[in-house]
């Protein structure tokens, strides 16, 4: 097991209420998260179908704001993720679904200040040649890019694991991505988990591109459970980041191994906010 020191350093801290406090109901975990001594917090989708309700998307709307927390991070919708799906960027078919969500997504983050999406780049399809997957996915990404600048906003590109059919596992995967759209506001979502596991350097990741990094997750290796559950120095990492230049949220995004409250006594409360 790593050893944590604390995380000393001076970074800011948002928790991931898709991963975190899911013992309550969506609605209740910005609540949850504030008293937890947290003032971010971040989301995948939060609702079951791509373009939801006006009545949810207020209900959600009225549990962020009344927490009094900021919603720092917002996937866009990523298809069935119980069920394997990682994104629909690529997926050929499912367009104007897509882009509809991507609206509301906007929207959301208009509203409540968000600047950072998460985009899925999405699996590999059978039957559908890969070349037009990434064809798709180059145009998708530059369109959520030009709507993510109309209000200040990023795109992230998140390389991931344990996912057999998503194409993008390194962030030389997803940098390569990134460089193809061109654009300035796609970014690479470095999740030091996700790298890890799939067999990244993450001290050469951080030496090379944390100039390129919008943002940054964290959970330990194995088992994706909290800084201090494996063999990760994640603490170290941090505070490499930080001395390489960057200033902006880690969120927490992993599954407690032992209840979401205890699994955050490795980031002391004062550091939470």
């Amino acid at each position: 097991m790593a050893e944590q020191s604390g995380a000393r350093h001076g970074l800011r801290y948002d928790v991931n209420l898709s991963m975190l406090f899911t013992e309550l109901p969506l609605l209740r975990r910005p609540e949850a998260a504030r008293a937890a001594g947290f003032d971010a917090i971040e989301f995948w989708w939060p609702f079951d179908v791509a373009v939801p309700r006006d009545a949810d998307v207020d209900a959600f709307l009225r549990a962020v704001t009344d927490a009094g927390v900021a919603l720092v991070g917002l996937n866009f919708f990523a298809g069935d993720m119980p069920g394997g799906d990682r994104g629909l960027v690529s997926w050929v078919g499912r367009e104007a679904e897509f882009r509809d969500s991507a609206d509301v997504a906007v929207g959301i983050a208009e509203r409540l200040g968000c600047r950072a999406f998460n985009a899925l780049y999405g699996n590999r399809l059978d039957g559908v040649e890969p070349a037009e997957q990434d064809e798709l996915a180059l145009s998708t990404l530059d369109s959520l890019a030009a709507a993510a600048g109309e209000i200040g906003a990023r795109v992230l590109v998140e390389p991931l694991a344990g996912a057999p059919k998503y194409p993008l596992l390194t962030a030389a995967d997803a940098l390569a991505v990134i460089d193809k759209v061109g654009r300035d506001n796609v970014t690479l979502l470095a999740d030091l988990y996700h790298l890890a596991a799939n067999g990244d350097d993450l001290g050469a990741v951080i030496a090379e591109h944390t100039g390129r990094i919008g943002h940054v997750q964290v959970a330990d290796v194995p088992g994706r459970g909290e800084p201090g559950s494996g063999e990760l120095d994640i603490d170290g990492y941090l505070a490499d980041l930080e001395a390489a230049g960057y200033s902006g949220f880690v969120g927490l995004e992993y599954k407690p191994t032992n209840g979401s409250e205890r699994s955050l006594d490795w980031l002391p409360r004062e550091r939470r906010a």
